[in-house]
């Protein structure tokens, strides 16, 4: 009996510690914008996505303002396949051709993005759907890489109806699909769309969720994770090989929100429950923090 009271004691006190923990970040950060890039295992996983949402649901609840920004390529893949077209990539670009930019609109607009807001809804938040071509929220370019089809980067952001939006209480959902000057619709990368959007905002926070613990001195060795660096150094690692591969993008997206005007930047391993409680929330976090 002494043994499972100590237990209880010991549970007890750990909660204790983590909501008197977060109480200082609750206060720092109501009232303010964080985006949050939702994409990886967090996103295929029903586990972690039920975690996910109720982390933003959370967010919303204590006065944050969370943002949400999603891609969706496995289940692009899995309905191209089911079409009979075959995903093709060059230079880490999907190749969007007609055909494929109408299988990408209909599964990041018509299909993701209305599954997350109906599980933002469900667990109590209240949140709408929007793509780049509602209200002029984002205007296309091509990326400038030939033979990819329609694959746009970022040329202008128009953060009106997300303000407004947001001033009404709603979480604004927002898939990487936008038209060009022409109407033309662009498939964009997520995390570009993210950090475009944060910049834009000058949001507290833009945090990516992400398949991997963060940045790390050694990529085979998660021991060596850096939690905090900032510009210059992470520059730097990219210079070095340091930071390699898919995470240079990502990397670079987050750069590029901070030079905007972006507070922090996150890049956190989506595979935890509740990551964003935890690097929001609590003094360690669990992922890299990247500041100006």
């Amino acid at each position: 009996m002494r043994i499972e009271n100590e237990y209880i004691g010991e549970v007890e006190s750990t909660r204790v510690r983590v909501l008197s923990e977060a109480l200082p970040y609750i206060q720092q950060f109501t009232g303010r914008t964080v985006v949050v890039k939702y994409g990886g295992a967090a996103m295929k996983d029903s586990y972690l996505k039920d975690k996910i949402i109720r982390d933003i649901v959370f967010l919303a609840c204590v006065g944050v303002h969370p943002i949400v920004v999603h891609g969706g390529g496995p289940e692009i893949n899995t309905w191209l396949e089911k079409l009979g077209i075959e995903p093709q990539f060059k230079d880490g670009l999907r190749v969007t051709d007609a055909a494929t930019m109408d299988v990408v609109e209909m599964v990041l607009v018509g299909r993701v993005n209305k599954e997350l807001v109906a599980l933002i809804n469900q667990a109590g938040g209240q949140a709408v759907g929007l793509c780049g071509k509602d209200g002029n929220l984002i205007k296309a370019r091509h990326v400038g890489t030939e033979g990819v089809g329609f694959v746009g980067e970022v040329n202008q952001v128009d953060t009106r109806i997300v303000n407004a939006l947001i001033n009404s209480g709603y979480i604004p959902v927002i898939s990487s699909v936008a038209a060009d000057q022409k109407g033309q619709v662009h498939n964009i990368n997520a995390d570009t769309v993210a950090g475009e959007i944060a910049a834009s905002l000058g949001a507290e926070k833009l945090i990516l969720l992400t398949n991997t613990r963060g940045i790390l001195q050694d990529c085979n060795d998660s021991s060596t994770l850096l939690t905090k660096l900032d510009i210059q150094q992470a520059r730097e690692l990219i210079s070095q090989g340091v930071v390699a591969g898919g995470m240079i993008p990502k990397v670079n997206c987050c750069v590029r929100s901070l030079a905007q005007g972006v507070r922090a930047a996150h890049i956190i391993d989506g595979r935890f429950p509740h990551a964003l409680l935890l690097e929001i929330f609590t003094d360690k976090g669990i992922g890299s923090m990247l500041v100006a």
